[in-house]
């Protein structure tokens, strides 16, 4: 066979790397039959058969095993293709992704966008919000902002200015239980948690707060949910101070305690920071961070 169809080709990788025709499809954008039909395609023009049906998933066979690393050699390169192309866009239109923090996507995002459209109005910002990191070799987004340094030497990062997350309570929760500053009267109240597995517990106990599992009575992996349960009364919480700035109905308690420290980066590819449009919002996102 001299020709290989690359839309067949990625089928094949895609369901090799998922698993699973219907996640693979999400994953492309197109209809589980569609998908089906191109791996069915590149079965027959190869003569080979490259997956087996277990149940709902497609268990890889072993000629399937080894042509797979031919085929991530393929899409790797494609996707610097799609990089090195993107990067050398001098378009000041089209949309630029940004990734960011649940919070700061719901509480500091909107604001920023404002500006962004009135500087670059061609330009369509998508804010891809998750409290995980999104993977900008993947091309998942174009910017993220972060609280840490990329280590990746395909990325480079800017470090816009140090940021900090205090301690807050609701009005309504110091009305009931008093306004505490201290890190011995913190042991007495509730915090609301960031997770279950003890790693936010052991962060807060290096700032000098001695709590244990008893004072986390309410618990959320979505850093919205978290704030939102701690502007509702349920207990202190930690967040960033431009956050809270816009939070009406929220008090800073615990100021003997020192904040956290938060590096505000902002972090793109190095092939990317050379196309016009991402360079200016990456540029307009420094200006206003700062």
């Amino acid at each position: 066979m001299d020709k290989v169809d690359w839309n067949q080709l990625r089928a094949f990788l895609e369901t090799a790397e998922t698993g699973s025709l219907s996640a693979a499809a999400r994953k492309l954008g197109q209809s589980q039959p569609t998908l089906s039909r191109q791996v069915a395609a590149l079965e027959l023009a190869l003569g080979v058969t490259l997956f087996e049906r277990v149940g709902k998933a497609m268990a890889i066979t072993a000629t399937g095993l080894e042509l797979l690393g031919h085929a991530r050699v393929m899409g790797a390169a494609a996707h610097e293709l799609g990089l090195a192309a993107a990067g050398r866009s001098e378009e000041v239109e089209g949309v630029v992704s940004v990734a960011t923090s649940d919070a700061v996507a719901a509480y500091l995002m909107p604001k920023i966008l404002l500006h962004i459209r009135q500087a670059a109005p061609g330009i369509q910002v998508e804010v891809v919000a998750s409290d995980g990191f999104s993977d900008l070799l993947r091309r998942e987004a174009d910017i993220a902002i972060r609280h840490v340094r990329p280590e990746q030497p395909e990325l480079i990062g800017r470090l816009v200015r140090q940021s900090s997350a205090c301690f807050y309570a609701s009005e309504s929760w110091v009305r009931e239980h008093g306004l505490p500053r201290t890190a011995e009267q913190a042991l007495q109240h509730d915090f609301i948690g960031l997770d279950r597995t003890g790693h936010y517990l052991h962060h807060l106990r290096g700032q000098g707060l001695l709590l244990s599992s008893t004072n986390f009575r309410s618990y959320a992996d979505n850093s919205v949910t978290y704030w939102e349960m701690v502007r509702q009364g349920l207990g202190i919480g930690a967040i960033m101070e431009e956050i809270a700035r816009e939070t009406p109905g929220v008090v800073r308690v615990l100021e003997d305690v020192p904040g956290f420290s938060l590096p505000i980066w902002l972090v793109t590819h190095r092939e990317l920071h050379t196309a016009r449009r991402i360079r200016i919002v990456f540029d307009l996102l420094a200006e206003i961070l700062a």
